[in-house]
């Protein structure tokens, strides 16, 4: 799992079994061939109680078109059955048609701390000392926390950036717990949270020192997984590398080169060595890389269009159904122990 903005999981379970599992994407621009690698594949593969779906409401944090929020949710419900997710394994859902979510919000920001919010990293980065920052900028951590207590998660695994976002779900679920217990004991589950070994995450073609992001300003650094194959190889043929000859693996002096090898290793099935092994050029080892993306993205693109858009409206719908009903007894819980019951 990798909690952000874009990509968030709760999971239980790593290993499959019995474990409950959750993760959001949120639709803030296109999806990458990093945010399948990172997140979608593993949701194809993921095996117990999986709660799947998009985070729309944290697309509204900060300027937004409704016309282009819509395209982008829409492009996002398809993509999720494109690539693979089953609904008859797994409950995918809409986060706002699972008004639940909202409901915790409120509660949970009835035990948060102004103070605390504003320590938040995306709200000192983008919204501290703005006279037109959104509310919801500031708030959108205890949202988050209510997508993890919602689902009782009880291990959440995360990269160092975002130990913070979990580590208010856990101050706020012991506040919770302790200023409000519940008739029948805690509440809510306090998450752990986990920083388990992590995949190299792709930066962008264009600009290696940042990561290839889905809400990024130049398309040019960015594989979407709606590219054509035309497109890919042109994007990965005009990627930045260096003046050094020959081919070696040391993201620090070499940051475009390596991401090349990165994105190869993660889409290939070779290592990072055997690549290395086997071109003596930035020219050969970019086929390479094409043919792999490709291999990857051209069935999903197929499948995308070959899917009937009613019948994902139906997906997310029935999906939505079933996240409530297991979340409403979490919700139901909360409002009776802080005296809405």
């Amino acid at each position: 799992m990798s909690l952000d903005l874009a990509e968030r999981s709760a999971d239980l379970d790593p290993a499959g079994g019995d474990g409950v599992q959750l993760s959001l994407l949120t639709p803030s621009g296109r999806l990458t061939v990093g945010n399948y690698l990172g997140a979608l594949r593993p949701m194809r593969e993921a095996t117990g109680r999986c709660f799947f779906g998009i985070s729309d409401l944290h697309a509204m944090t900060t300027t937004h078109r409704p016309d282009l929020l819509r395209a982008r949710i829409a492009e996002f419900s398809r993509l999720m059955i494109a690539v693979g997710l089953d609904p008859d394994r797994q409950v995918i859902f809409r986060q706002s048609a699972v008004p639940e979510h909202t409901g915790l919000h409120y509660l949970l920001e009835c035990v948060a701390r102004v103070g605390e919010l504003g320590r938040m990293i995306q709200y000192k980065e983008k919204g501290r000392g703005r006279p037109d920052t959104r509310m919801s900028l500031l708030s959108y951590p205890v949202l988050m926390a209510a997508d993890i207590l919602l689902y009782q998660a009880e291990k959440i695994p995360v990269g160092d950036d975002q130990t913070q976002h979990v580590e208010l779900a856990r101050d706020l679920a012991q506040r919770f717990n302790r200023d409000y217990p519940g008739s029948d004991g805690d509440v809510f589950t306090v998450p752990e949270v986990i920083n388990p070994k992590i995949a190299a995450r792709l930066k962008d073609l264009q600009d290696p020192a940042v990561k290839m992001s889905k809400s990024s300003t130049n398309p040019a650094g960015v594989i979407y997984l709606l590219d054509s194959p035309e497109t890919i190889r042109r994007k990965i043929k005009r990627a930045v590398t260096d003046s050094e000859p020959g081919i070696s693996y040391r993201p620090d002096e070499r940051p475009g080169l390596a991401n090349l090898l990165d994105l190869g290793a993660a889409t290939s099935g070779l290592t990072v060595q055997e690549l290395i092994n086997s071109h003596t050029s930035f020219g050969t080892l970019k086929n390479t890389v094409a043919d792999a993306v490709i291999a990857i993205i051209e069935p999903i693109r197929t499948r995308y269009a070959e899917i009937d858009p009613a019948e994902v409206r139906m997906i997310f719908a029935r999906g939505a159904e079933q996240a409530r009903a297991a979340a409403a007894p979490t919700l139901a819980a909360a409002r009776d122990a802080i005296g809405l019951g």
